[in-house]
């Protein structure tokens, strides 16, 4: 028998409609590549409850609502550069609750948001501003066809 796995809800609806059908339970599983006692249980769950769906299992409640759930992610859409403490200050201040960086963390990377950092620029200095002026004066009135002579490159243009 192959590794354990667990029926998708397509699966387990698929299954109850072929045993309603009249398909035997050892053809229908089968068909789905699990063992019979998988579809007796299936079978049986459906005639008790009427459902396919898996029961709901006990589990730890979460810390965050759903509201403040969407509030972390406002809050780091807002300023993309905040970090996970910079976040949980500004939810302290806006819901009065304390949770916990990791908290944060996790719900941001729940919406698929991670930390990136400013991308750096090279500095203007005064000198490189003036450079650049004095490159425009001398240009303004050159024509299309001027400029079709030109070769640019990464580090500076070549007439």
């Amino acid at each position: 028998m192959p590794p354990r796995r667990k029926l998708n809800e397509f699966e387990r609806g698929r299954a109850v409609a072929w045993f309603q059908d009249g398909v035997p339970k050892q053809e229908v599983a089968r068909r789905l590549h699990v063992s019979i006692s998988v579809i007796v249980r299936l079978i049986q769950r459906f005639t008790a409850t009427g459902r396919v769906q898996e029961r709901r299992r006990p589990g730890r409640p979460k810390k965050t609502t759903p509201r403040k759930d969407c509030l972390i992610e406002r809050l780091a859409l807002q300023t993309r550069t905040a970090s996970s403490s910079i976040i949980r200050r500004q939810l302290r201040v806006a819901t009065k609750t304390n949770i916990s960086q990791e908290t944060i963390r996790n719900r941001l990377h729940g919406f698929n948001l991670r930390s990136r950092r400013p991308a750096v620029r090279p500095r203007s200095t005064p000198a490189h501003r003036a450079a650049r002026r004095a490159f425009c004066r001398r240009h303004v009135r050159w024509t299309r066809q001027q400029w079709s002579q030109v070769l640019f490159s990464d580090n500076h243009a070549s007439p």
